[in-house]
């Protein structure tokens, strides 16, 4: 097509808005292709297990991807977005080899094929897709505003204009992340484009039981900071004009812009789905608006002849067909990398396996080195101050790092731990959040993938129950991308009793997250371990929990000198707090000091010696300690202040129980909490918790067996 032609069906149609109609052409005919191949040959042979068609989503999905052009714009998606990928430029191959799960890509068979991922060293990225509907959004505002820090705080000028993309349909404006990434975008101020599909269903449940009156952007008119635009995502023009309007306002004015198109979902939900909630009518009324026929009457003659309409389709369908028999030809994963990729590998596998994108260490930043030695200086310090001196330090040598939760800044955190943060190291750095934890870690997730270090902090171990399909999400990425990803964190979380208890705010449950895959999970007992093991995680390369209990941060016997600048403590390594022949106890957190107790309870009433044992960590724990212990006492005991039944105890003593089973002298035991919440009043909460007192008579009996 001659150049003089295509630039005057541009003129004709709208002069303002300038798009690549051949490639949008090409990139429709492909997705098509590929939905078609798909649907009539790979899910009835078998071969793709899950498909999502995105006919009737693709042509507006094509004109948004063809507007993200920065190296640092990044879009995150659901499972209906292949054709936006495309037009970012996810190779064709890469598109069809996931949905067969062969090996290479962004996968290699790990997650389901529609949930894509694309870290593009050159263009715009694909940020990590989730199964769960609605957690794209806040991740992208995490990723806006990292844009916006890096930009401004940083002074890195190639972030300049590039902007976050949250695309979901209009089944996802329910959730309780859309509603989130909207208070923080729109308080922050921060360049996200809510692109919103509607295609009037999410899956059979119709618009208006999702959204008071079925439109999203109709119920937001007045939300403040808010800019939204709608319109008929199959007309080209309409479509093209809207979103290169959305994408530039979001790129020059830096705010935030709801953009909602209504389109035809021209299949089921996925191709197991028969639609018999629709009625025929309504189909029909769904296949007469497909915006393929609608941009082929907009293109020819006015852009195209018929013939070149048609070389177009050809030429799309030949590449998809050759891209498939590329797919096709790839192997089977191999099983035997299959528990690879959990958590970064260069202690493992003794070379450094870097993601691709995200955190510290994809893009080569530095930190200092420690030392495992402590230096201690000074006067002994409770467990709040070296945990604020730990991150006063490191924000001081991480220009990266960033500090954010509920009442973190002027008031310095309900347990007074950030104190004075916000007033050396500013706003941008130390701030408060609105009152959701689905969006301070689905925000840090966007933060940590766009290369900071970001520390939430969860105001109680309870509230992270919102917020738990973010935490799942975040612990798999690396797994599930195969290391194309990851999103290191640390996730500060207070919890457990303190004076007196509660169901709400003195929950410990840790072993929720020693089960959530690619976590590390940290439970110091006192402030020298605290410091080493922040700053551990700090300078790491995996997300972790880092669980600072109520009852230590302010306790006497919790309080030690600072270690020094440079401690840094190794996960996995446990402490032998005290030696002894009679029983192993093994335990952690506020537990320590009580087993200490009990120890000289159990010396001075019956004779006992008893070695305790801190594991400091729970993922990973220090099974080669407790193991070599035992093995000389011939009795282990874990103490553990979370309920008994499937606490971590329950681990611990299954590996003691197969590796030590002829080693040992009586029965394995725990003691633990009872199975019921953290009672309030003092006098339940001391009954409920195990004392020194209990735990020096289950010593006793133990030894007597």
């Amino acid at each position: 097509m001659a150049q003089a032609q295509k630039a005057l069906a541009r003129e004709v149609h709208n002069p303002a808005v300038s798009v690549d109609w051949e490639r949008v052409a090409y990139l429709l005919h492909v997705s098509r292709q590929m939905d078609e191949v798909e649907e009539t040959r790979l899910v009835p042979e078998k071969q793709v297990l899950y498909q999502f068609s995105a006919r009737g989503h693709d042509l507006a999905q094509i004109l948004l991807g063809s507007q993200l052009t920065h190296r640092h714009d990044a879009v995150c998606g659901y499972y209906r977005s292949r054709p936006a990928l495309l037009a970012i430029g996810v190779p064709l191959e890469e598109a069809l080899a996931g949905p067969l799960a062969r090996d290479g890509g962004y996968s290699s068979g790990r997650d389901i094929g529609v949930v894509f991922n694309y870290p593009n060293p050159n263009g715009p990225s694909a940020l990590p897709m989730c199964g769960g509907v609605g957690t794209q959004y806040t991740p992208s505002t995490g990723w806006a505003q990292a844009i916006e820090y890096r930009r401004t705080v940083l002074g890195e000028t190639d972030y300049e204009g590039a902007i976050a993309v949250a695309l979901g349909g209009d089944g996802s404006v329910a959730s309780n992340g859309f509603w989130s990434a909207l208070t923080i975008a729109t308080t922050q101020k921060l360049p996200v484009l809510f692109y919103i599909e509607d295609n009037g269903f999410g899956i059979s449940v119709r618009s208006h039981v999702q959204t008071p009156g079925g439109n999203i952007a109709a119920n937001l008119a007045s939300f403040g900071g808010l800019k939204i635009l709608e319109g008929d995502g199959t007309d080209p023009e309409e479509a093209a004009r809207l979103t290169e309007e959305a994408v530039r306002f979001v790129r020059e004015e830096r705010a935030p812009l709801l953009l909602r198109l209504r389109v035809p979902r021209l299949c089921g939900h996925s191709a197991q789905d028969t639609q018999g909630y629709k009625s025929e009518a309504e189909i029909a009324a769904e296949k007469a608006r497909d915006p393929l026929p609608r941009l082929q009457n907009f293109l020819v003659p006015a852009v195209f002849t018929a013939d070149a309409w048609d070389a177009i389709r050809q030429r799309a369908a030949d590449d998809v067909a050759a891209a498939l028999e590329r797919a096709l030809a790839r192997p089977q994963p191999d099983p035997s990398t299959l528990t690879r990729h959990v958590f970064s590998e260069a202690a493992s596998h003794g070379v450094q396996a870097v993601q691709t994108k995200g955190g510290l260490a994809a893009e080569g930043h530095v930190l200092p080195k420690g030392s495992a030695t402590p230096r201690p200086s000074g006067p002994r310090i409770n467990m709040a101050a070296a945990i604020r001196r730990t991150l006063e330090h490191e924000l001081a040598v991480n220009p990266r790092m960033v500090l954010f939760g509920e009442d973190v800044g002027p008031k310095g955190g309900v347990h007074s731990v950030s104190q004075g943060l916000q007033a050396r190291f500013g706003e941008a750095r130390v701030f408060d959040t609105s009152l959701s934890e689905e969006g301070i870690i689905g925000r840090a997730v966007g933060m940590a993938l766009a290369g900071l270090m970001p520390v939430p902090e969860i105001q109680f171990r309870k509230y992270a129950d919102p917020a738990v399909e973010q935490l799942n999400d975040c612990g798999t990425i690396r797994w599930r991308t195969r290391n194309r990803f990851a999103a290191p964190m640390v996730v500060r979380m207070p919890g457990g009793f303190f004076k007196c208890g509660d169901p709400w705010h003195s929950q410990t449950n840790e072993v929720q997250f020693v089960h959530a895959i690619g976590w590390h999970v940290a439970v110091p007992s006192n402030a020298e371990d605290a410091v080493g093991l922040l700053r551990a995680a700090l300078r790491g390369n995996d997300p972790v929990i880092f669980f600072e209990h109520r009852a230590m941060l302010d306790h006497g016997w919790a309080r030690r000198p600072y270690p020094g600048d440079d401690y840094v403590l190794p996960f996995g390594k446990a402490r032998t707090v005290r030696e002894g022949r009679d029983i192993t106890v093994v335990t952690w957190g506020a537990m320590v000091e009580r087993c200490e107790q009990a120890a000289d309870l159990a010396a001075k009433e019956s004779g006992r010696s008893v070695e305790v044992i801190d594991l400091r960590t729970l993922s990973p724990w220090d099974s080669e300690a407790v193991l070599e212990s035992v093995r000389r006492t011939h009795r282990c005991l874990v103490v553990h202040e979370d309920n008994g039944t499937a606490g971590f105890g329950a681990e611990i003593l299954a590996v003691v129980g197969r590796e030590c089973f002829l080693d040992l002298d009586a029965p394995l035991e725990r003691l633990t909490m009872p199975d019921i919440p953290s009672p309030h009043n003092p006098i339940l909460l001391e009954a409920a918790v195990p004392s020194p007192e209990r735990i020096a008579a289950r010593i006793d009996e133990m030894v007597r067996f």
